[in-house]
């Protein structure tokens, strides 16, 4: 019997007699594998590969590493899911430059198209309400909305609001909230001015920087400012018939005395604190007397007050005279 040795050696002479080209072939046919076949085990029938299924996942063909001892079965079959997971605004308009108020603008406008049929209520049994002015909400919302959209904005809202009190929806005052002012001026009401036991009704006068505390008390028409007469007060003759012009516009100077104590500013803003105080006491003891009042333009109190000087000027608004030399 040969051995394996003795058939190389016959193998290798044999080989060596041949052209190069013949003995690499003869090399590459006598290469077997390394694992020893036993004949007699029958050989296995090939087959094919399963399908690939194709699916959407990125990360289909990527190499996953061996779930670790820690981790659970429905931490790992939880992890692609989050890979894939995409966050969607809450609102379309997010992708718009100012979200907040193009949410705000389709609301109203819905709301509106929804309840135009509703009556509207007469301007004098419409809530007087004061809405956010155009910086509070664009500092609200912080937005850069432009003043002309906030002004469209404010337009739906006063028209919602004027819908009739008593048909007005709850969804669209719970929508109106949100767009009034914290303060609202409208809610302070006066303290009603009312006439004692001895028939003085006291109100108090401004105008400019002068200020009077005035008593209105029936009586024959005498008229004392600070002690003094009218006519020893006032110099001037309009500052005189200023302080009784409410009296004397509704035919009542013989009806009435007045006591005033004025004080601060000239004697043309005392003179007009004055007729201020004198029309709000006359409303107390005669409140029908008010439309005529209003007509003499003695019922509001007049707010002007005298620029300040400004730096680099003669006065408030004049400038220096110019001089080319």
């Amino acid at each position: 019997m040969e051995t394996p040795l003795i058939r190389a050696g016959f193998r290798r002479a044999i080989s060596s007699s041949h052209p190069p080209t013949r003995r690499r072939a003869l090399a590459s046919q006598s290469r077997t594998l390394a694992t020893h076949r036993d004949n007699n085990t029958p050989s296995e029938p090939f087959s094919a590969a399963p399908p690939i299924r194709f699916n959407s996942s990125p990360d289909q063909f990527a190499r996953r590493s061996p779930p670790s001892r820690l981790q659970t079965t429905s931490q790992d079959s939880r992890v692609p899911l989050l890979s894939r997971i995409r966050i969607l605004p809450a609102s379309p308009s997010y992708f718009t430059a100012t979200p907040t108020y193009t949410d705000d603008l389709l609301h109203l406008s819905s709301l509106l198209r929804k309840h135009q049929l509703l009556p509207q209520a007469p301007p004098d049994q419409t809530e007087a309400v004061a809405w956010k002015t155009w910086a509070q909400y664009k500092s609200e919302v912080d937005e850069p909305v432009r003043e002309t959209r906030y002004a469209r904005l404010l337009g739906l809202i006063k028209r919602l609001n004027n819908i009739h009190p008593a048909l007005k929806p709850a969804e669209v005052s719970e929508s109106l909230e949100r767009f009034k002012r914290t303060v609202q001026p409208f809610l302070n009401k006066p303290k009603p001015i009312t006439v004692d036991d001895f028939g003085r009704a006291r109100a108090v006068g401004r105008r400019k920087s002068s200020s009077a505390s005035v008593y209105l008390v029936p009586g024959d028409g005498e008229a004392r400012i600070n002690g003094q007469s009218l006519t020893e007060y006032f110099g001037r003759l309009h500052d005189r018939e200023s302080a009784v012009w409410p009296l004397k516009a509704t035919e009542r100077l013989d009806r009435y005395n007045v006591w005033a104590v004025a004080q601060g500013g000239g004697t043309t803003g005392q003179a007009e604190a004055v007729m201020l105080g004198v029309s709000k006491a006359l409303l107390a003891h005669e409140p029908g007397l008010k439309p005529a009042l209003r007509r003499a333009g003695v019922v509001t109190r007049d707010v002007r007050e005298v620029e300040r000087k400004k730096p680099g000027h003669v006065k408030a608004r004049k400038m220096p005279a110019w001089v080319k030399r």
